[in-house]
Order: structure tokens, then sequence, then C-alpha cells
């Protein structure tokens, strides 16, 4: 899977780092001084390094636990997003990462326990108000799971801060290491689901939306919490019976006791972002969809946009109760 990997000096004796190393022994080892050097340069071909990409090995000193986007969240008063990688193993057109990020090249900080310890004091700031912290929102949360050790990692981690939560939002099927950890009370294993035939054209290399309800499943059978994540919804002429039938698939399967939450929002993606993903992309027919600059964003037309949403929601209230759906605008 990789083929070449970049090592900062800093980290070149990290435990994590030499169990890498020793998981990939004919990869091609590049030292650097800092990730940086490799992954910010302009006038990469993020499309060309995407077919191949290598992973950079780095240590992160700043800026941990960031104060999530308005409008991101599940209805909690502090919201938090870390993130231990920097891009993602699938290549979803709809993602923003593609226009946010000069290179494919996937980094990972190995130094966990720096975050643990921002996240501790982040913490420490409320005690008595539960801090939600959202690992997903630059990468998956575990498409990477066998290489990274995330997940085994933090679970124990978190499950000693008697007021924090924790979302592992993903569309991997990678859930061994979760199966193999009693269920936290305070964690949201949340899968990013789209319909089968909307999946199928643009969610290139992740899971099938089969597998992923698979994967989903497993998790629910042994007590995680789950959340579902529909974002974005994307239009089609027929949006209405694919996302009737695709609600009802999802809902067949889903143990609503172990439900935690439910969120959905429409395609929209920052005008510089669409920009540069439409560049490179100009054949793709996602972006040939009515679409609308407005403030910034990129999105469908108000009107449509809305109609689109109220639809989705009416038809997730028949599944679900209200206080578990969040629209989400970030």
């Amino acid at each position: 899977m990789i083929d070449t990997l970049y090592i900062e000096d800093a980290v070149r004796q990290h435990p994590r780092v030499l169990d890498i190393l020793a998981r990939f022994p004919n990869a091609t080892r590049i030292p650097c001084q800092r990730y940086t050097e490799v992954f910010n340069p302009k006038a990469q071909n993020f499309r060309l390094q995407k077919l191949k990409p290598a992973l950079i090995l780095a240590e992160k000193r700043q800026r941990f636990a960031l104060p999530t986007p308005a409008g991101y969240g599940m209805g909690a008063r502090h919201n938090y997003y870390f993130s231990h990688v920097l891009n993602c193993l699938y290549d979803c057109r709809y993602c923003f990462l593609q226009g946010m990020y000069p290179s494919a090249h996937y980094v990972l900080f190995v130094n966990y326990e720096a975050f643990q310890d921002d996240i501790r004091q982040v913490c420490a700031q409320t005690p008595n108000e539960a801090v939600h912290f959202f690992s997903g929102y630059d990468c998956d949360s575990l498409a990477l799971e066998p290489v990274t050790g995330f997940a085994g990692h933090f679970l124990p981690f978190f499950a000693d801060l008697p007021n924090a939560w924790l979302e592992l939002r993903t569309k991997s099927t990678q859930v061994r290491s979760l199966l193999n950890h009693d269920p936290l009370p305070r964690c949201v294993v949340a899968f990013s689901l789209s319909p089968h035939a909307i999946a199928k054209k643009v969610e290139a290399k992740a899971p099938s939306l089969q597998r992923r309800l698979d994967a989903l499943c497993k998790c629910q059978e042994q007590g995680w919490l789950i959340g579902l994540r529909f974002d974005p919804l994307l239009y089609q002429q027929d949006y209405q019976p694919l996302y009737q039938a695709f609600f009802a698939q999802v809902f067949a399967r889903i143990n609503l006791n172990l439900l935690h939450s439910v969120s959905l929002g429409a395609f929209r993606l920052p005008e510089h972002f669409f920009k540069k993903i439409h560049a490179l992309y100009p054949e793709e027919k996602l972006f040939a969809s009515p679409l609308e600059k407005c403030q910034g964003m990129v999105s469908y037309p108000k009107r449509l946009e809305q109609e689109l949403l109220d639809y989705c929601s009416a038809q997730l209230l028949t599944h679900i109760p209200a206080d578990k759906l969040f629209p989400c605008t970030a």
C-alpha cells in the first residue's frame, strides 16, 4: 500500500515510526527536516499523487485540539476537532481536502501524547460540562487504523476523561480495534453513508454501502454508540425515491437504542476550494449540477438546497425522533 516513506529527523527513532518502518520494510525511506518541505510546496499534482500517495511521518508541534467551525456539532456547547492524519485514503470527488491541501500524500503525526496533553487541558477548563472532540475532520478516523493504531491508543485515554466525548467519523470497515475493546459510553462511531447509486460514482476507493453497514452492525452488536452522517446530500432528478429507499435500507439495520445522532447537510464547498477541485477534475459530472456561488461558498441554489434538506429531513423523521437529528452547515 505504501511505497514511499518520508521521515522527519525529529521522529526517526520514535517507537511508532519504528513500528511502521517494520510494517513496510521494502518502502523507500526519505529523510526530511519538516513535513512541510514535502507537503506544502505549490504546483504539486494532487491528482497524480493520489494514484500512489506517500506516507509522511511527522511531529505536530502546536494547535492540537481546535474549536470546530460554527454549525459543526451534535448539540453540545463545547466542540473541538483534532487530526492525527492529514488527507484521506479514499478519493471522494466532493471532498474539500482536495481543495485545501496542495499534496495528496498522507501526513501522520506520531506524537499522540502531545494531542492527549492538549485534550486533557481543554477538558480541565470546563470540568463540569461535556466537551465533544471530533476525529475525522481532516481525515478518515479509521481508514489507516492498521498502520496508525490511532483508535487502539486513544480509546483508553478517552475512557479516563469523565467529561470528554469522542466521535470517530469514518467510511471505513477497519473496526477491529473497536471490536477488541469494550464500548465506551461517551464514544460515537459515526459512519458517513450515501446511496449506493451515488457512492459508486463519486466515492472512489471507499467501501461499498453494504460493507459500511456490515461494519456498523458489528459495532452496534458489541454495544458501541452509532452516528449516521448523511453529508453531503447530492441532488439528482430522482433524488426523492432514491433517498427514501436509501434511508429505509439503512434504518432496517439500525438499533435505535444505540443510535446517538443523525446529521445531514447539502453539498457545499468554499469557492476557492471548488475552483481547485474543478480544475483537477473538469470532466466531473458532479460539478455540472445546478450550482451557484454565494458568500464565498459554492452550493446548490437556495431553493433547491432547501427542498433537498426538507425532503430528506422529513424522511429521516419517519425513522428517528427529532432530538436525534442535527443539520450541519459547516
